[in-house]
């Protein structure tokens, strides 16, 4: 028996903000979308060229605070080509939480809490 992951998924409170961040920030774009035929939910997958994986943003129509999210104990990793670009760019965004020197890491924040870590491509 084999599973190979596919998707993960975060709960956002405004989609169009969080859809325009993971695409300046990551370059994650719309795959897919599914829209409740009563308007409760929307469910957008972003994706990119680089990896079969996606992102989930899910929307909910009855839940307009801010999401619990917990003590951002877990996250997701993004291996980047270009390190220092990726740095620039999060600096000027105004979005990096953490960062490790020792480890030479650093972690995102997206609008909704949700950390992102940015780790070098390995040579």
């Amino acid at each position: 028996m084999k599973f190979k992951m596919v998707h993960e998924n975060y709960n956002v409170q405004d989609l169009d903000v969080s859809l325009a961040f993971y695409e300046k920030a990551l370059g994650l774009k719309e795959c897919r979308r599914k829209t409740a035929a009563d308007g409760s939910f929307i469910i957008v997958y972003i994706c990119n060229d680089e990896a079969d994986f996606e992102l989930e943003l899910t929307w909910l129509a009855d839940h307009p605070q801010k999401y619990d999210i917990g003590e951002e104990e877990f996250h997701l990793a993004f291996h980047t080509d270009d390190f220092e670009a990726a740095h620039k760019l999060h600096e000027e965004m105004g979005c990096i939480c953490f960062e490790n020197h020792d480890m030479g890491i650093y972690f995102i924040q997206d609008p909704d809490g949700y950390w992102l870590e940015i780790i070098p491509e390995e040579k």
